[in-house]
């Protein structure tokens, strides 16, 4: 059976006090969620310990931690400049170490870049395979599972689609890098929310349940049922993480999101 995390998608360093990290916590374990996934940043915002007490007393886990962020201090996997390509790397193996200690997954999507940074899709491929390479090293000397999250291409330049990809992860080579999806990136950039999962199959190791619009489950257009139904046919048993990052608030998101999940009946 599927479990379910919610994403808290502001970056902990932005939150205006501890106090409202661990209310947010709270309300997350109180809507029912057995998970949070977080944002990796540099401060993260509050001690790695002082997090993992909260955790423990709300009893939740970090199933994956997101990286994108970094991508907006200038770190890209596909960049021109050498320099920035191993930043990113130093970056990521750091991140690994943060995986590690939370025993999480560690999501790798927005940092692959754009064609503004690589216009060559080719050549940025190349990039990507190398760097995620050398991240690979370390994640698997500590035990550490990443993830390639296929992002629509409004947002990403590069491996946009499932099939994409599964093939970078054939390229890269590594026992510790696997598929994800994202029914918001799926919506955008496939024929059939089903179809990728079954073609990830027993490789998938991460989803993210997203509304099509971004908004409150239920107010788009993404089939959660056929999703649900197509993780179970496949026998995941992972996290899914919830996203709501559109005109909603973190407690309605969360509260309303666990209801309509809740009420769905798969067959």
């Amino acid at each position: 059976m599927v479990r379910y995390s919610f994403i808290i998608v502001r970056p902990l360093s932005t939150f205006q006090s501890e106090g409202e990290i661990y209310r947010s916590l709270a309300l997350i374990r109180k809507c029912g969620y057995e998970g949070v996934e977080l944002n990796l940043t540099e401060p993260l915002g509050i001690s790695e310990d002082l997090l993992q007490e909260w955790l423990t007393e709300f009893e939740l886990v970090i199933p994956s931690f997101l990286t994108g962020e970094a991508y907006f201090e200038g770190l890209c996997l596909s960049s021109s400049d050498s320099d920035i390509r191993q930043k990113t790397v130093k970056r990521l193996i750091r991140y690994v170490e943060v995986c590690e200690k939370f025993n999480a997954v560690m999501v790798v999507g927005l940092l692959q870049g754009l064609h503004s940074d690589e216009p060559s899709i080719d050549v940025a491929n190349d990039r990507i395979v190398r760097c995620l390479r050398s991240v690979a090293d370390t994640a698997e000397d500590k035990g550490v599972k990443m993830v390639i999250e296929p992002v629509n291409h409004l947002q990403v330049g590069f491996n946009n689609s499932v099939a994409e990809v599964l093939n970078l992860v054939r390229r890269v080579d590594s026992p510790s890098l696997f598929p994800m999806v994202d029914t918001i990136h799926m919506n955008i950039e496939e024929t059939s929310l089903v179809q990728p999962i079954r073609e990830c199959g027993s490789r998938l190791r991460h989803v993210h349940l997203c509304e099509s619009n971004g908004g409150l489950f239920g107010t788009g257009n993404v089939d959660f049922k056929a999703v649900l139904e197509a993780l179970r046919d496949i026998g995941y048993k992972r996290f899914a993480s919830v996203k709501v990052y559109q005109r909603a608030k973190l407690a309605a998101a969360a509260r309303s999101s666990m209801e309509f999940l809740q009420k769905l009946v798969i067959h």
